[in-house]
């Protein structure tokens, strides 16, 4: 069964862009309702954390295993396990990794002057998380190959996703005073949808379509 077959079956059932001039990563992270010490990590380790995120990207969590991030990133297992102590905290650290990298993107479009309608914001939402070589698109394949072996790091996709739909919402109410929430999760499930059918090699690239059938429906209410 190829990618696309696999992700569009899981659907029917839940409906590095820039460098880091930094030596130190810093997440707080929550727990049990408790705040947790900040991750701090070295700059070896963030090098590894990229190099996991391209692999996880391209070739699946279950795919890559510790031998071969080991391997191409040149690290002893010992200095791995030191820094991650398993595969799984590794998955979460690159998804938490990933998701700060996108609210960093989405707030920008939320903000930047580049962007001066809600229409506008909403179009570059969509065209950021619909590109298989962006940033989105790791999260999105954790939603369906991490819930089981790996939750923690399944939990974190799971709040980005929450995240962006307020986004959503917060930028389809300037555009049409009565949109709901559920609007904006809709909008979030025409994303996903688009990726899906972009994994499939014989599918066309309707993304303009498709959006804009989905403005104008919110907008004439239909």
């Amino acid at each position: 069964m190829c990618q696309a077959q696999s992700l569009r079956l899981c659907c029917a059932f839940f409906l590095p862009e820039r460098a880091q001039a930094f030596s130190l990563l810093e997440t707080t992270r929550i727990y049990n309702g408790k705040t947790m010490p900040n991750l701090v990590l070295s700059s070896r380790a963030i090098q590894a954390i990229n190099k996991s995120i391209d692999l996880f990207h391209h070739h699946g969590f279950h795919t890559v295993g510790v031998n071969r991030i080991i391997q191409e990133c040149e690290m002893p297992k010992a200095t791995f396990y030191n820094y991650f102590h398993s595969k799984e905290r590794l998955i979460d650290i690159c998804l938490t990794v990933q998701k700060e990298r996108l609210k960093q993107k989405v707030i920008s479009i939320a903000e930047h002057i580049h962007y001066p309608s809600a229409i506008d914001k909403l179009k570059a939402f969509y065209f950021l998380h619909t590109n298989l070589e962006g940033l989105y698109y790791l999260l999105f394949k954790a939603i369906f190959e991490t819930k089981l072996g790996y939750p923690k790091a399944y939990q974190t996709a799971v709040r980005y996703r929450t995240w962006l739909i307020n986004e959503i919402y917060s930028q389809l109410i300037k555009l049409k005073a009565d949109a709901s929430f559920h609007d904006a999760k809709l909008f979030l499930y025409i994303i996903e949808g688009t990726i899906i059918q972009l994994l499939d090699s014989n599918m066309a690239d309707e993304r303009e379509r498709v959006l804009d059938c989905f403005l104008v429906g919110l907008v004439c209410g239909e």
